[in-house]
């Protein structure tokens, strides 16, 4: 069989396109503009359907450094519309962080890629996204989450610092996205002063989510991103998109006169989701029969794995990886009539699948792990 032929001199243009030739060629890229997404970071906190879609278009663009936040394991439901893991993912339940960056690291290996496995609070923003951790201050946050208390958290966290924020939504068929520019635009709380209570929005349990449509919200997303570290933010429209793509309804709502001197985020400067407090605290996991348990700031550092996992191995079948260690609970160690399993991560966070009790898992948590 006859192989295809290429010249020397097609060979040697094509040593001077570089992979990002298609991009360069853009109206407001170039190679300077190349240069610098090279030289940017952005942060994506929420690795499901949405920030693993962004956490691809970003590697692929070449932006210099990506943060990658998650506080959750993938799982096979995940596999519908989370484009960044596999099977094998979803059968050893790897940490949605690590596993982001095992895959884009294979994507692409000029950038550097920042895997966090760490449920975001007021507790660990400072750290993660505010400067002096490991990663440094972010050029633009975005939004991959699936609960509005880490929503306005990002909101406070980037009206203080003035770092752009993008935000996204998806449940059932419907999508939802804007970018804050702080000091330009509305904020989060301009637009909804307070989030809703809990229980009174659809989730992806209640309504399920349309891939497609997470394709789009990420999409725009991540090319909002892209411009804002291009420096051509001005140019993003200060607007709200709106659509539910299978009735087929779309609309755009203009927010340039949103923005309010009476928010209590950007007009009164009070940052009520940063103070928080560092109180213990569980939640339901949305799409899981499972519950997060988040312990406060542990005073002698992070948890001995090693330690925990003997502990545990009395009791089931034990799996220890550098990250976590996870124990199957038998029903009679767990007061109740099915089995439990208990994820635990360095930081003392801990997954307790098989119920969506928060009272259950606390008293799991306690018993096995400690107070």
């Amino acid at each position: 069989m006859l192989g295809v032929y290429r010249s020397p001199v097609y060979d040697a243009i094509m040593a001077r396109v570089g992979r990002y030739h298609r991009q360069q060629i853009l109206p407001g890229v170039g190679e300077d503009g190349q240069e610098r997404l090279a030289r940017s970071h952005a942060a994506i906190v929420g690795l499901g359907a949405l920030g693993s879609a962004i956490a691809d278009h970003l590697a692929r663009a070449g932006v210099g450094r990506v943060t990658l936040i998650d506080r959750d394991l993938v799982d096979h439901t995940n596999l519908q519309r989370q484009s960044l893991y596999t099977e094998r993912d979803a059968a050893e339940q790897m940490p949605k962080a690590e596993a982001a960056r095992r895959r884009l690291a294979e994507v692409n290996s000029q950038i550097t890629l920042d895997a966090h496995i760490a449920d975001l609070t007021c507790r660990n923003i400072g750290q993660l996204l505010a400067g002096p951790g490991p990663s440094g201050r972010p050029d633009v946050i975005l939004d991959g989450t699936d609960n509005f208390e880490t929503r306005y958290l990002l909101n406070d966290l980037a009206v203080r610092d003035g770092v752009p924020f993008v935000y996204g939504g998806v449940v059932g068929t419907r999508g939802m996205q804007t970018t804050i520019r702080p000091g330009s635009t509305a904020c989060l709380r301009c637009l909804f002063e307070d989030p809703p209570a809990p229980g009174t929005q659809p989730t992806c349990d209640t309504a399920g989510v349309l891939g497609p449509v997470v394709a789009i919200v990420a999409g725009c997303q991540a090319s909002d991103a892209i411009r804002l570290m291009l420096g051509q933010g001005e140019q993003i429209p200060a607007s709200l998109l709106e659509f539910d793509l299978w009735a087929g309804h779309r609309r755009r709502l203009d927010l340039a006169d949103a923005r309010r001197e009476s928010c209590p985020c950007c007009g009164l400067k009070q940052f009520k989701f940063l103070a928080g407090d560092a109180a213990s605290h569980a939640a339901t996991l949305c799409g899981q029969n499972a519950v997060q348990i988040s312990p406060p700031d542990r005073p002698g550092g992070p948890l001995d794995l090693a330690s925990l996992a003997e502990r545990l191995s009395a009791l089931g079948e034990v799996r220890t990886t550098p990250f976590m260690v996870r124990a199957t609970l038998p029903a009679e160690q767990n007061d109740s009539q099915e089995d439990r399993t208990l994820t635990v991560f360095r930081d003392g966070r801990a997954i307790v699948s098989g119920t969506a009790s928060p009272d259950h898992a606390r008293a799991l948590y306690a018993r096995y792990v400690g107070s």
